[in-house]
């Protein structure tokens, strides 16, 4: 499965859109979401 991913604007450091991201490739990183399930416990 692949990867769910965040977007921000390098300069601002701004969560943007994939889309705008997308457009804008030379100023955008996209870095990977965090797995923030919890685990399940027994």
């Amino acid at each position: 499965m692949a990867q769910k991913r965040n977007y921000r604007d390098a300069g601002t450091g701004q969560y943007v859109t994939k889309k705008y991201a997308e457009s804008h490739p030379k100023t955008t990183v996209s870095e990977p979401r965090p797995n923030n399930k919890p685990s399940k416990k027994k």
